[in-house]
């Protein structure tokens, strides 16, 4: 498996959990990041939604799909500054940067795996 790939796998326990909570108990999740509790179903969904992406990313890390390893790079990187935007403009708890922090550094690791990879891939 290459070290992007397993980024990719990383990242997709990552969303199987924020997400499994997210879906079952996301009161449990929002308290312990301060973040107001809801009864709103949206939580939910973001959070059935975040484990189909994370059952993306699995295939895309089992299948060493490096153009979903490359587009992932950007993606989370805008997850951060959104969520940074969002905090910003009063939109919601500033806590909902720490979740862009995880996709901001998930990013940049999958970024430094790619070269990484590229360049074991490089005769010598």
């Amino acid at each position: 498996m290459s070290k992007s790939a397993f980024s990719a796998k990383v990242f997709a326990v990552y969303l199987f959990v924020a997400g499994a909570l997210l879906a079952t108990v996301p009161n449990v999740l929002l308290s312990i990041l301060f973040i107001p509790q809801t009864s709103e179903v949206w939580i939910r969904v973001i959070g059935v939604i975040a484990v189909m992406i994370g059952i993306y990313a699995w295939d895309a890390a089992t299948h060493e799909a490096k153009s979903f390893f490359v587009t992932s790079v950007y993606t989370r990187c805008t997850v951060f500054v959104a969520f940074v935007v969002f905090a910003a403009l009063g939109f919601g708890s500033p806590m909902i940067i720490l979740f862009g922090v995880a996709d901001l550094l998930g990013g940049i690791w999958t970024h430094l795996a790619l070269r990484a990879d590229a360049r074991s891939a490089q005769p010598a």
